[in-house]
């Protein structure tokens, strides 16, 4: 049973919301909140935490919400398994239904980003008896297919290496980032940008694969440029979160694909039938290698709102964009059945 939820003290960011701890079967998770009102509960991506929703929560509370961004498992304050297996995707739903329950609620919308965009989408997907809509940032809904992933993964990459194959082998990628987190951090944040310079690489896109021998961050751009969206602050705040934690429990979460390909079997080709949203940026990857997803929509999310493609935007869809976002969540949200 889930224990009741413990306060701490807030952080600096956003003093007027509640900082928790709240005790959920896989561990504890915490969470920012904001507001009263019917629940938005808000996923991250990677490499991020619920301060990417700085923006969002706030406007939301303002509107009537009770705005909730949780640490995703491995991430900030919550729980961070040892297990590489216990970042699957069956386990992050698990934590948002606990979540769910722990704040006495019986149903929510969720939002996700990123990372957080698949784990919302199979959310609403495994249980839309308590998440009853559903709203995805940057990452389309893509149903499980026939290809294993690390399979199709490895053709993708062609004489290099593309990056979620970069990523797979335990410790890698960690040697690469830990001797300058804030350093890594600021190159990834920019290199995804709509601030980045003319790209290179795949499809246009520097960071998507990796040199023989080589490492992510080769094809980082300048990360000194100013950026437009992201103050020396907001990146203090990043890098005091991953030098505390490390990036292990993020990327985890891309050692489960295979994984999950595998426990969602019995969902291959499955339509998510929930009212969506879907937020893209025009220079973000996924817009364009998902394009057939994004072409898809009328099949695989039957209850789609509207889909937007913000342009000029890059992959950090809504700390690039907060008042576009804002705008079209708040409108989507008054729009759903009460």
């Amino acid at each position: 049973m889930s224990q009741p939820a413990r306060t701490t003290p807030a952080a600096t960011p956003l003093p007027d919301a509640t900082h928790r701890t709240v005790e959920v079967p896989g561990g504890r998770i915490h969470l920012v909140e904001q507001g009263t009102g019917p629940l938005v509960l808000m996923v991250h991506g990677f490499p991020e935490s619920w301060y990417s929703w700085r923006h969002q929560i706030p406007a939301l509370a303002a509107a009537g919400y009770r705005a909730v961004a949780i640490d995703v498992r491995g991430y900030g304050r919550s729980a961070a398994p040892r297990d590489i297996a216990d970042y699957r995707m069956l386990a992050h739903v698990a934590d948002n239904v606990g979540v769910l329950r722990a704040l006495g609620e019986e149903s929510a919308v969720i939002v996700g980003h990123d990372w957080g965009a698949p784990i919302a989408a199979n959310t609403a997907l495994l249980r839309p008896d308590l998440f009853t809509a559903v709203a995805l940032l940057s990452v389309p809904y893509a149903p499980r297919g026939g290809i294993r992933p690390t399979d199709a993964f490895a053709r993708v990459g062609g004489s290099e290496e593309f990056y979620v194959s970069y990523f797979q082998e335990p410790g890698r990628a960690e040697a690469e980032i830990e001797p300058d987190v804030r350093g890594w951090l600021a190159g990834f944040y920019a290199g995804l940008s709509g601030d980045a310079q003319a790209p290179s690489g795949r499809d246009g896109f520097p960071l998507s694969t990796v040199a023989p021998g080589g490492r992510l961050s080769d094809r980082f751009p300048d990360a000194t440029a100013p950026s437009t969206w992201l103050t020396e602050a907001d990146l203090d705040f990043y890098a005091g979160e991953f030098e505390r934690t490390g990036l292990t429990g993020g990327l985890n979460r891309y050692r489960n694909v295979d994984r999950d390909w595998a426990d969602l079997a019995a969902w291959d080709g499955a339509p998510l039938t929930r009212p969506a949203l879907f937020i893209g940026g025009e220079h973000d990857a996924p817009t364009h290698w998902m394009a057939d997803a994004i072409k898809a929509f009328p099949v695989t999310l039957p209850a789609l709102s509207g889909s937007h493609i913000l342009e000029g935007c890059g992959h950090w869809v809504q700390q690039e964009r907060p008042t576009e976002v804002n705008a079209l969540l708040l409108d989507w949200l008054t729009s759903l059945p009460a």
